[in-house]
């Protein structure tokens, strides 16, 4: 899933401009209504667009409804690393920000929703449908059930068809003369010939050095790069809730009361099993689970009576166990022993030197901690990483200096002044993946090739291709017979003017962002 998804990034996201909203994630909307997100204020602003405030809830049902989408389209969770991989929180924002500009825009431009529209939207939804045709008492039912008034519903279903008309009538606006549609045709069906000459960062290595002055100052501009990590040390104690076992007793009471509570645990085949089938099975789980919560209180109580000395030995005696203690340990590097305790690890690393931590709860008990050291994160002095300073400085002055060759060979290239070996590419015809032959894959180098004219051969500028940077030029440029362009002509059209109207839309759209004032509510900036 996640091979598919990296090669698909861009059309897998979920993008609302120019479609409407609802109609594309109503069957979501009611999976998500009204849920919330810990630590954000729903009654707060996500973002503000152009003074206008987009909610925190509106944000995280937004946020619920793609993640749903994306669950349902690929029949699998959507993990942390495929949200990463999207960056879904980001997508979901942006598409909230894009969403109020259009909305404004469209209000502007006077674009109306008349209610046949509206009704038509609506009618035309399957979620609302029976056996094919709309149903009233469905679609009433429908909203009730999932606490959404028809009020709000059909007014988000108007905003959104609102924001269709004004994406459609940019793209309309689009028009394509024949000479647009035979540059097309030449772009796809000549074939070109390129001479090129390239320069490795590699090759050139050996031709760079760097001053002490070169490498301070690198390291100055780039001292996140080096800093060290943090360090703690920790001594600890886990209680764990087995040694409580043998103190304690349960009440049938308490056992059935653990049962309904917890009666999704005991299903079989048939469904839920009864009671007295599963008796001794809940009374162990209600056990375990009172030992589970009296450790939590016996830790809690031994904590409060040496938090004041921040005494962990004091509240080890009371507790009956051992202190035990780590080597210096970073976040990202934490003991074997703590491999699995990723709520311990974070809270120790919050915690002040010498302060009593606790209790954490894990699966394997509950823990008291206290940092004995802690060794901040700093910039060391150069002579501690000259050599990894030294390795990145001349790294990027190699490729500074591949690029300059590369620069300078174009120049002579426009001048007729360059007198090295040319290697050649053999003719090829245009390809939308960018892979040019003996040279390798580079879309905008691809674009470059078939614009190339023999009046003016040379590339503006080189490409860096795999590393390496390319001087290009035409050789030559064969073309393909002009007679077949009256008879691929419309078809051209067809496929050529939907790209040119979305170009159209991105450009209405990042004009619209460009002139806006935007306003991302801190604590969302970074998601």
């Amino acid at each position: 899933m996640l091979g598919i998804m990296r090669k698909y990034k861009q059309s897998i996201i979920i993008k609302i401009v120019f479609s409407v909203i609802v109609l594309s994630f109503v069957g979501t909307i009611f999976l998500i209504w009204g849920k919330g997100e810990e630590g954000l204020d729903s009654s707060g602003y996500a973002v503000k667009v152009n003074g206008e405030k987009i909610p925190y809830d509106e944000y995280v049902k937004n946020y619920e409804r793609a993640k749903d989408s994306l669950q349902q389209i690929y029949g699998q969770p959507v993990t942390p690393e495929i949200e990463k991989l999207l960056n879904l929180r980001k997508s979901t924002l942006d598409n909230l920000i894009n969403s109020a500009l259009i909305r404004q825009e469209a209000k502007r431009m006077g674009i109306k929703v008349s209610d046949d529209e509206l009704v038509d939207a609506i009618a035309k939804m399957p979620y609302f449908q029976k056996d094919g045709v709309f149903d009233k008492n469905l679609y009433d039912q429908v909203l009730k059930m999932n606490h959404v008034t028809t009020t709000n519903f059909e007014k988000s279903v108007r905003q959104d068809i609102a924001i269709s008309k004004a994406g459609k009538s940019v793209a309309d606006k689009v028009t394509l003369n024949d000479q647009d549609l035979l540059e097309y045709f030449k772009k796809t069906h000549d074939k070109v010939e390129l001479q090129y000459v390239s320069f490795s960062p590699t090759e050139v290595r050996k031709s760079v050095s760097a001053t002490e002055q070169e490498l301070t100052a690198y390291l100055q501009k780039h001292e996140k790069e080096f800093k060290t990590k943090e360090e703690i040390k920790l001594d600890y104690l886990l209680l764990n809730p087995v040694k409580l076992l043998p103190t304690l007793t349960i009440s049938s009471e308490e056992i059935q009361t653990y049962y309904q509570k917890n009666i999704d645990r005991y299903q079989g085949k048939g469904g839920i099993l009864p009671f007295e089938e599963v008796k001794d099975r809940v009374k162990d789980d209600a056990l375990k689970f009172k030992a589970a919560s009296q450790a939590y209180e016996t830790v809690a109580v031994a904590l409060n009576k040496n938090l004041a000395a921040n005494d962990l030995a004091g509240a080890a005696r009371m507790l009956g166990v051992p202190v035990a203690g780590t080597g210096l340990f970073t976040l990202q590097n934490p003991p074997a022993a703590f491999a699995e305790e990723t709520e311990l690890i974070k809270k120790a690393f919050a915690t002040k030197q010498g302060e009593l931590g606790g209790p954490v709860e894990t699966a394997k008990g509950v823990y008291l901690f206290k940092v004995t050291l802690r060794n901040p994160s700093v910039v060391p002095p150069l002579s501690k990483v000259k050599a990894e300073v030294e390795k990145k400085v001349l790294a990027q002055k190699s490729v500074e200096l591949a690029r300059k060759k590369a620069d300078e060979a174009l120049r002579k290239m426009r001048s007729n002044q360059f007198t090295g070996a040319l290697q050649t590419t053999g003719s090829f015809t245009y390809a939308s993946d960018g892979k040019i032959p003996q040279i390798g894959v580079s879309k905008d180098a691809m674009e470059t090739a078939f614009q190339l004219k023999p009046a003016s051969p040379a590339a503006a500028a080189p490409f860096n291709v795999n590393g390496r940077w390319y001087a290009i030029r035409l050789k030559q440029r064969i073309q393909a017979d002009r007679g077949g362009f009256i008879q691929e002509k419309e078809k051209i059209r067809a496929t050529l003017l939907p790209k040119k109207q979305q170009e159209a839309q991105e450009a209405w759209l990042k004009g619209l962002r460009d002139k806006a004032k935007i306003i991302i509510n801190p604590a969302l900036a970074n998601d």
